[in-house]
């Protein structure tokens, strides 16, 4: 939930999850770096990961990284300099940051602790960190990491950036993939992007998702309804094939539900979900305030709530 203005905590989350997965309690934190900066230039090779506008030092470690890359990526190895350079950044950057939330709070928990100095220093996984990544959650966490660093990339990206300030995104039903609407550039699963905002739950059922089972994109009003009415030609709600109408469910729930109009439970859930990405810097939200707009023209101040109301009792 926090804002992104480089896309390190990113970088962090997920060498945090590897290294917390493999068990190990303590790593020495030029071990910790190497992971941590191999995962940085493997995304630099698919988006920026800082906006274009931000100027860069040139010991700042970004711009190691870029200088760095070509040399990592052909061995696979970080080399000596983008370590070193890490190694230099992270105690006082990313890893003072985050645990850190909007509004000078904390998360109540923390994942690490730095301790030693000079060469000896370590990066302690607290048991915690340990339990949650290796987790039956864990691998949906990781997935859900990649899909908040893909959209953040694109926000950055010259050209997508502004279209998702824009337009907003929509949805490529071939791929279950959320798309940039102006160049038709997938940014990233709508299962993955969405999950959290709904506690890793399903919908339908508000039971935990198993990233292990069969998990399906619901159509919490039925798209049916915009077949059933439009073949009279008098249907004039909003698109129930965009973002603000799909969530992630159990599959077997999605079967079951099948056409059915969702319950007051449902909308409930949905409506949290919704003001959860409304009240988040994640680019998604720009989709639902468009979303707001265009179905009530100059009504000012809807809920989500109130919203998902007013398409029921235009049924």
């Amino acid at each position: 939930m926090g804002a992104n203005s480089r896309t390190y905590k990113f970088a962090l989350g997920q060498t945090l999850l590897e290294l917390g997965r493999q068990g190990q309690e303590a790593v020495p934190l030029a071990e910790f770096a190497a992971a941590y900066s191999l995962g940085m230039v493997r995304h630099l090779a698919e988006g920026p990961q800082a906006p274009h506008a931000a100027e860069l030092g040139e010991n700042d470690f970004l711009t190691v990284a870029v200088q760095e890359s070509t040399a990592t990526l052909d061995v696979g190895l970080p080399t000596e300099r983008l370590v070193a350079a890490a190694v230099r950044s992270m105690p006082t950057m990313v890893m003072q940051k985050f645990h850190n939330l909007r509004g000078e709070t904390a998360v109540p928990h923390t994942f690490y602790e730095l301790v030693g100095t000079g060469r000896q220093r370590v990066v302690r996984l607290t048991p915690d960190l340990l339990r949650l990544a290796q987790s039956e959650q864990a691998p949906g966490l990781a997935a859900e990491l990649g899909a908040r660093w893909s959209i953040v990339e694109s926000s950055f990206a010259a050209g997508v950036g502004r279209s998702l300030v824009e337009e907003g995104v929509t949805v490529d039903w071939d791929t279950l993939k959320i798309t940039d609407k102006r160049r038709r550039r997938s940014v990233t699963g709508i299962v993955e992007a969405t999950v959290g905002f709904q506690h890793g739950r399903c919908l339908i059922c508000d039971e935990v998702l198993d990233p292990s089972a069969a998990v399906a994109v619901d159509h919490v009003f039925p798209f049916s309804l915009m077949d059933r009415f439009g073949s009279v030609g008098s249907w004039y709600g909003p698109d129930l094939d965009a973002l603000w109408n799909l969530a992630p469910a159990h599959g077997a729930c999605n079967g079951t539900k099948s056409d059915r109009l969702p319950t007051q439970a449902e909308l409930a859930r949905l409506a949290a979900r919704n003001e959860a990405i409304m009240q988040s810097p994640h680019p998604l939200r720009r989709t639902l305030q468009l979303s707001l707009k265009s179905a009530f023209p100059g009504r000012s101040g809807t809920s989500w709530l109130q919203f998902l109301g007013d398409v029921q009792a235009a049924l």
